[in-house]
Formats: C-alpha cells, structure tokens, sequence
C-alpha cells in the first residue's frame, strides 16, 4: 500500500497490504500474458491455482470462474474481469504483453487486486460473509461475459446479495476514490443507419437521390437532438464514428451507411433519443428522395449504485483517510448488469494521469495501482457484509 493510516492497524488491511506485495509478480504476469475477450483460458487458470485451497471453484462455458469462501448462507462477490484489448503495447515496460494485446483497461490489475483480496479474506476465521469471486471474461465485447453469468443463475445458486466492482480511471485524482450514488456510467446503445438512393454521375447530380448527402444532413441533424430535447442540467452523448459510402471521385453513391453510440444516464432520456433519432432518420430520407433503414441495438444498461451500500464504502474509506470525490462518466461498463439481480456498487480508482488514458497503448498503472484497488474491494466486500448482516 501506499498510505499509513490509523485504519492500518485493522488486521485485514494488514493482512492485504502483505498480500499485495505478494502479488506483484502475478500482476506482471497477467499484464504480460494478456488474452482477448473470448480467450481467456490461460487467464483463468492462472488465477485458479493463485487462490488458496480453502476457495471452492467452478468453471462454466464460455471461460467464467466462479470461486467460493465459506459456507452456505447469503454472499457478497466481487467481480474481477481477465479480457484484454487487441491493442499493441507501447508503454516501454519491462514487462511489456508483446502479443498484439494489453491490458489497457487495468483487467490485470483488478484480476491481481481480487487474489490478494481472496487470500486476504480467507486468513480471516470465520470470515463476516461468504466470499464469491465472479472471474468474468469479455467485458471488452458486445458478448457480454455479465450477461452469461446471469444467464447461467450464478447470482441466485452462490445466493449473492451485493456484486463489488473496482476499476482504475485516470480522469479520477491518482489517490481518490468514488463510489457515488445513483447513476455512474452510462447506457451504451450502438446504431446502424443504411440510406438508398439514386446513384448518378458525378457531372449529372439531378439524374440521383444523393444517399451520402442525406448521411451528411442526418449526420448534422442528430447532433441536435442532444443540444436541443436533453435538459441542459443534464446530459446525454450521441457519437457518429463511421461514414461509409462511395467508392470514386466522380459518382454520387447508390448507399451509404452511418455507424454510432448512444450514451444516457436515465431510461426516459434513453428512449426519447431512440424516438429522435428514427425521427431524424425518417425526415432527412424524406427530403432527399431516399429509403432508410435504422437499426438500434440496446448495449450496458445504466450503471447505477446502490444508496445504502455506496454510503457505506464511502464512510470506510473516509475512515481510512483515503480522499473521495464524486464521479460519473458516459463509459459504460457491463457490470451494469449485475444491478437487475443484487445490489452493485462500482468503486472507481484513480490513477496518475501520465499514466494515459483508458485504452491507450501507453496506459500504464503507476506501482500502487493493485494496493488501491485492493484497498477499494476489500472495504467494498466488508461493507456490503455489515449492510447484508443487518438485512
């Protein structure tokens, strides 16, 4: 750890800031050996045979572990993802991954992070709850690993009552945490638009219906939905990422395709801009003599976190004199999803903004990453026992 506080004296703080330098090196064997979503494999039992024989375990389709400490009654678990990004690495580390894939994400930290906390948990007789580990691949992907999770009752056969999760996040102060109430992340919807019309030469536009002109107008069009149907107090993103039409300089296009993502924070704003969008879509065809086609695929629900339990983190870690700071973002994250079964808090964890941005082949976690968020589930899992025992 990277902080002497009078809470220290706790032994299981104790006990983790040990565990923590005893996991330094699975840390950079994780960061080192990176899989992406849908090859977790190796990842998984790596992480298997670092837990201590106590833990029971359980291998399900598809790379999910779900590991146990303790007997039968009501749980909390923590949720540690293992996907990596298809990213090359250019951070300069000794331990650099020189596989086509990183860890840009921090996964190999939470995965080190959740080993410490479990070896951690299992020196303490009788521990105050059972301890569930959720070792859940593709977070990165549209596959969501959460949802098949759910799919296969695992919330309901460890009978889980509180889901902790723990991310690093660089736009937080390196030494802050959050784990605010309500809303955190964002919704994240993806849209398809394809527009036909008229192809013609380029010398002749009034023998087309230009669909790349329509693309251009609904592009410019549904940045307004925002600026002009969101309550200003609030917020919502809406993203156009890829235009793809034509294929020469000299011919007005038959086709043309708008690709983007829809960020909200509340389902009534969520489904206004749905509404809009096809609103939208359906004008601008119109007035360009074109057909469209406009498919939306609903992705992460909101995140939200739990009142009760996100006052309860927050009053500890304040305790242990660690700083906290409010903290919501339009990133998405499918641990979302763990909130429609049991109460979830995400805890954010900041890291030094040289580290670099999320997703950034040059991301790299200063050395007291693991420490912090160790620190972040391990007070998240004692809170949510002291909620779930007085329930």
């Amino acid at each position: 750890m990277n902080r002497t506080t009078a809470f220290d004296a706790d032994p299981a703080f104790a006990r983790l800031a040990v565990e923590v330098q005893n996991v330094d090196g699975l840390y950079k064997e994780l960061h080192a050996t990176p899989r992406i979503s849908g090859d977790e494999g190796d990842t998984l039992a790596t992480l298997l045979n670092e837990l201590p024989a106590s833990f029971s375990r359980e291998t399900l389709k598809g790379n999910i572990g779900i590991v146990r400490l303790g007997g039968a009654g009501v749980s909390v678990a923590i949720r540690a993802e293992m996907d990596a990004l298809p990213i090359v690495e250019q951070t300069g580390l000794p331990w650099a991954a020189r596989n086509g894939a990183m860890h840009a994400c921090g996964h190999d930290v939470h995965m080190a992070a959740f080993v410490a906390v479990a070896r951690t948990v299992a020196s303490l007789v009788p521990p105050p709850v059972p301890l569930v580990g959720i070792l859940q691949p593709r977070e990165e992907v549209g596959e969501s690993g959460a949802q098949d999770v759910l799919r296969a009752g695992v919330l309901e056969a460890q009978q889980v009552g509180a889901v902790i999760g723990a991310h690093l996040q660089p736009a937080l102060d390196s030494l802050a945490y959050s784990c605010t109430p309500g809303p955190v992340n964002a919704a994240a919807d993806e849209f398809e638009l394809l527009i036909a019309g008229q192809p013609a030469h380029g010398a002749y536009p009034h023998h087309s219906s230009d669909a790349l002109l329509a693309a251009s107008a609904f592009v410019v069009s549904s940045q307004q939905i925002v600026s002009r149907n969101v309550d200003p107090t609030m917020s919502a993103v809406l993203t156009v990422g890829t235009i793809t039409a034509g294929g020469s300089t000299n011919t007005i296009p038959e086709e043309a395709t708008v690709t983007g993502t829809i960020r909200t924070m509340t389902e009534p704003q969520r489904q206004m801009i749905h509404d809009r969008l096809r609103q939208v879509a359906n004008g601008v065809a119109m007035a360009h003599g074109c057909r469209v086609r406009l498919e939306i695929s609903r992705g992460e629900p909101i995140l939200e976190n739990d009142a009760e339990l996100a006052a309860g983190i927050g009053r500890r870690l304040a305790a242990q004199g660690h700083a906290l700071r409010e903290f919501r973002s339009y990133g998405s994250d499918d641990f979302a999803f763990y909130g429609s079964a049991a109460r979830a808090v995400m805890i954010f964890t900041g890291t030094p903004a040289a580290s670099g941005n999320l997703h950034a082949s040059t991301f790299a976690p200063d050395g007291h990453a693991v420490g912090r968020v160790a620190t972040a589930m391990l007070t998240g899992y004692l809170a949510a026992a002291q909620v779930l025992g007085r329930g």
